[in-house]
């Protein structure tokens, strides 16, 4: 959800839950070229886990899962959800992978990236191995063979956590070869809501394309599938934590990361301005489709209230306006996304 906060009288926008710099925009590309830890991407977790390589000018990145979750991620400016197409282009190194490394935890676990929600991936009890506890992810998942095959997998989680299934035709069971320059393309498609990954090598596939319809009508694993909401690319090595019986798995894998391109929507709220007028209040914005946008007010910007009906996005420009009697009241615009 993003907010957009305006005063009546000084009309100013304060912080809103998103802030981007102005140069992500999409598509972004990045080729690390310089440490993206001094620009736009912010390291969480582990330091020595997921480093800039100054000579190569790429990204080593070990996946270790007894390391807390670690993350390498680029807020984005818009919220995606499953109504959205969006997408993430990369080149993968794989060095070597084991699973089922930690003698506790024998089975397997995911090499991952892609996209998550800030706030709930940076929450304390966010745990990808535990049941339904790692809400608002759409990403590539690697696991390597303890017995069932090694799997491919465009996972895609719930706003409740709970994981997207749809019928064993969502994974795909191939091993990918290491020291090998791979190809991996991440995309998520709003008409047919399907997540899929390819992937090649020297522009020729390896395995088959794999895809996962949202199980929107159906049961997923552990609780119903209904919506998601993701606002940032990571490249994540998860914590197995929070795994009980006797699937509980583990991963150490190291590879190199380079020659990223994202794909995404433009944000909820564009090209804002916002005036008075004659004693009125007055705001005009470019919208989204299958967006609600609500005009609140406030005296102490914590209790607000709604000053009219919602209005639902249409791609082109909407308009709010409103008495301004009281002229210490505060205005902002709240956009939602449709479930």
């Amino acid at each position: 959800m993003q907010t957009i906060r305006l005063r009546a009288v000084a009309f100013f926008v304060a912080a809103a839950p998103l802030i981007c710099p102005a140069q992500i925009t999409s598509p972004f590309v990045e080729n690390f070229a310089t440490d993206p830890t001094l620009r736009e991407w912010r390291a969480v977790g582990d330091p020595q886990l997921i480093t800039w390589n100054p000579s190569d000018q790429n990204l080593s990145v070990t996946w270790d899962s007894s390391r807390p979750n670690t993350y390498l991620r680029l807020p984005l400016p818009a919220i995606m959800t499953r109504r959205d197409d969006f997408s993430a282009e990369l080149d993968l190194r794989i060095h070597d992978y084991a699973a089922g490394v930690n003698p506790q935890k024998p089975g397997t676990f995911q090499l991952a990236f892609g996209f998550q929600n800030l706030a709930d991936a940076s929450a304390p009890g966010f745990l990808r191995a535990a049941p339904n506890a790692a809400p608002n992810l759409l990403e590539f998942n690697f696991l390597p063979d303890t017995g069932f095959g090694s799997t491919i997998w465009p996972a895609v989680l719930s706003t409740n956590g709970a994981m997207n299934y749809s019928g064993p035709n969502n994974f795909s069971v191939f091993d990918l070869p290491l020291d090998t320059p791979l190809q991996i393309a991440l995309a998520y498609t709003s008409s047919n809501e399907t997540a899929t990954i390819s992937i090649t090598a020297d522009g020729a596939p390896v395995g088959p394309v794999t895809s996962a319809r949202l199980a929107t009508n159906n049961v997923g694993l552990g609780a119903k599938f209904t919506q998601f909401e993701v606002d940032a690319f990571a490249i994540a090595s998860y914590s197995d934590a929070g795994q009980h019986g006797p699937f509980a798995g583990s991963i150490l894998a190291t590879g190199v990361i380079d020659n990223l391109v994202l794909r995404f929507p433009a944000a909820p709220v564009q090209n804002l301005r916002a005036f008075c007028a004659d004693g009125d209040f007055e705001a005009r914005f470019i919208s989204r489709t299958n967006w609600v946008y609500r005009l609140q007010t406030s005296l102490d910007f914590t209790h607000w209230t709604a000053q009219m009906e919602p209005l639902t996005g249409t791609g082109e420009e909407l308009v709010f306006k409103a008495s301004n009697a009281d002229r210490q009241r505060f205005f902002r615009i709240q956009a939602q996304p449709l479930e």
